[in-house]
């Protein structure tokens, strides 16, 4: 018996241009503003997206704060773009926590 548990099935390629605009359209869905590339929350950026090499390249404010900064992230898969999404959500809810 194989080890290989692909079945034979390739996974299909990284959509970036789609993933980023569900992205998009999940982070208005948790309030944020979109300018440009970036999004804000009550006018301090704390997310930045940009299309890098058939990947998405995000940058993720640490702290709500008017110069912040940024942890990085390359988003190149499904899981990747769910992890970014679940991290914005945590940051969310742990600068809600400590206004």
């Amino acid at each position: 018996m194989s080890d290989d548990t692909d079945f034979g099935f390739a996974p299909p390629a990284f959509d970036a241009e789609g993933a980023l605009v569900q992205l998009k359209r999940s982070l208005r869905g948790l309030a944020l503003t979109e300018r440009g590339h970036a999004f804000e929350l009550r006018g301090r950026t704390v997310v930045q997206l940009t299309l890098e090499d058939g990947a998405i390249a995000a940058r993720m404010a640490r702290r709500l704060a008017i110069t912040p900064e940024w942890d990085r992230q390359r988003v190149a898969t499904g899981a990747d773009q769910r992890k970014l999404l679940d991290e914005v959500k945590r940051r969310l809810e742990r600068w809600q926590r400590e206004d």
